[in-house]
């Protein structure tokens, strides 16, 4: 006679699906006939034979995510949708791998309380196949202990129950991040953990969807310019795609091999401490996950690149003003605070000037809320992790009598370091803008005054060098804001204004310039009442040999 099988309910996942498994035997021979059927919502309904015993999977994204007691798909379909999302999905198109993609990595990584759900939960569901009686798993249990299997049936229904209602609930509290299109657990609590450590909050980039690269315009949709000669300098505008990005004014335009990074700066509502990544190649935007001592929002500060690391000094935001000095670090993007040895710093200030020569960062210049400054700072920065200052220059008056040759203090201007000469070049000092040209030798601590013939007034320019060339692009006149191309011969000390074709760009100030591959790339700025976003490309043409001239001196 063939005893009857006693149905036991067993749990099977964390969802509201459970698995009955009938078991059968007979006393003439060894041999188990089993049923396996799927009870999901109440209804019973059988379930495709196991094909093969396949390995707990530890990483399976897809049943993390939708594994929320509302799966209405069969067990065919979860298979197909879980060998799907195991597919690694395809990093974003940029010259920092990983920063973009790490979202991604780190929202399917598992921490350690969700692997241990997930093995508990795949071990459960993961119906083995058919075994003898002796197997000791919880799918067949031997027939002689089928009268305690009757006797805890109610009680082992019970406890299934409240283990799924808990399971279901950790899992919809760890998949709910990711199904929500805002950043994950993961990102967000590095974020708070970052901003308890430093005291300073991550600007957050702008919301939007990711700008496509723009399709080219017709003949008939570009603007209407003249021809140019191929031997003239050449506007055109940038077509960017990417990460979206704020419009921005003082902030920092650094570049490092192809990478420019743009680094704080305002628009006319805030500051920020964002940075972002424009590849000068492909105009493609990205934005880096940053960690380690973030500086607070700053403007009008300097950044200046030593090796494949960015020394950030000063700024300030509205009344505040800052004389500290971070270190970020390009491949980890972790920002550092180095230790300043000695105790003269120089005094908080913005709107100054930072080039290196040396192992040394020498600051010119600034404010600092009270009044204009015209001392020179030396920073060594030989060791990345602690760092000292000297003073250079002081801002000192000579004796009475005695001719003061040095500039007058000033902010806004622009300094560009040419062999072991520092070039200064207008500024103002909240009242008056300027049209001198100064230079500075650091090795013998000398100043001069250099006698221009043709002088132009300007602030919050930009000044780029190019071989034996200055180019000076945009800033103040004191009139009115200028998108005007000055070229200063450092050789003759002469200034040489130069045609350029095509649409140049409005006239603007406070915005930022960079050289590569023969083109000045201009970055955001202001004119008075609209702060820019947009990247706009000089084509120097022929006078991009002037980057071949490197042998050249200027006299002092």
């Amino acid at each position: 006679m063939a005893d009857k099988s006693a149905k036991v309910p067993r749990k099977t996942s964390v969802s509201t699906t459970a698995t009955v498994v009938t078991s059968s035997s007979s006393t003439h021979h060894h041999n188990n006939n089993h049923k396996v059927k799927t009870v999901r919502s109440q209804k019973i309904l059988p379930s495709p034979p196991a094909k093969e015993n396949r390995p707990n999977r530890l990483e399976d994204s897809n049943a993390s995510e939708d594994d929320d007691g509302d799966d209405d798909d069969d067990d065919d379909d979860d298979d197909e949708d879980e060998d799907e999302d195991e597919q690694p999905a395809p990093l974003p198109r940029s010259h920092t791998p990983g920063h973009l993609a790490s979202k991604s990595v780190n929202d399917r990584r598992r921490k350690p309380s969700d692997v241990a759900i997930r093995q508990r939960s795949q071990s459960a569901s993961h119906v083995p196949p058919p075994r003898p009686s002796t197997a000791g798993g919880q799918a067949t249990r031997p027939s002689t202990q089928q009268q305690a299997q009757k006797q805890q049936a109610s009680a082992d229904g019970q406890k299934d129950d409240q283990d799924k209602k808990t399971s279901s609930a950790t899992n919809k509290t760890a998949a709910s991040a990711p199904n929500r299109g805002t950043l994950s657990a993961s990102v967000t609590s590095r974020q708070k953990t970052t901003a308890a450590v430093t005291g300073a909050k991550i600007t957050r980039p702008p919301r939007g969807q990711h700008i496509p690269y723009p399709a080219l315009p017709g003949p008939d949709d570009g603007p209407e310019v003249e021809p140019a000669p191929p031997s003239g300098m050449y506007w055109s505008k940038a077509f960017v795609s990417g990460a979206p990005h704020s419009n921005m004014r003082a902030h920092t335009t650094t570049i490092i091999g192809s990478n420019v990074y743009v680094f704080g700066g305002c628009d006319s509502r805030a500051c920020f401490n964002s940075l972002y990544i424009l590849d000068a190649d492909s105009f493609y935007w990205s934005v880096p996950h940053m960690v380690g001592e973030i500086p607070v929002p700053l403007r009008a500060m300097t950044c200046t690149a030593v090796g494949k690391k960015l020394v950030v000094f000063g700024g300030g935001d509205g009344p505040a003003y800052y004389n500290d000095v971070y270190v970020l670090d390009t491949v980890n993007f972790r920002w550092t605070k180095p230790r300043i040895v000695g105790d003269r710093v120089p005094s908080k200030r913005r709107a100054h000037t930072a080039c290196l020569y040396k192992n040394g960062i020498y600051v010119f210049g600034g404010g600092d809320g009270v009044r204009a400054l015209n001392d020179i700072w030396r920073l060594d920065v030989s060791d990345s992790t602690k760092m000292s200052w000297k003073l250079i220059s002081g801002p000192e008056k000579t004796a009475s009598g005695i001719k003061d040759v040095r500039p007058r203090a000033r902010g806004y201007h622009t300094a560009n370091m040419v062999g072991s000469k520092l070039i200064i070049f207008g500024g103002s000092d909240g009242g008056e803008c300027f049209d001198d040209v100064w230079v500075y030798d650091v090795e013998r601590h000398v100043w001069k005054l250099v006698n221009v013939p043709v002088t132009y007034r300007r602030l919050s320019h930009t000044a780029t060098l190019v071989g034996s060339y200055l180019f000076v692009i945009g800033g103040h006149d004191g009139t009115e804001y200028c998108n005007d191309v000055l070229l200063l011969n450092l050789v003759t000390m002469t200034w040489d204004r130069r045609r350029v074709y095509g649409k140049p760009p409005s006239g603007r100030g406070y915005h930022g310039a960079i050289l590569h591959d023969s083109r000045l790339l201009v970055i955001g700025g202001f004119d008075g009442s609209e702060v820019f976003g947009d990247v706009t490309i000089l084509e120097l043409a022929v006078h991009a040999y002037y980057s071949q001239i490197s042998h050249f001196t200027i006299e002092v």
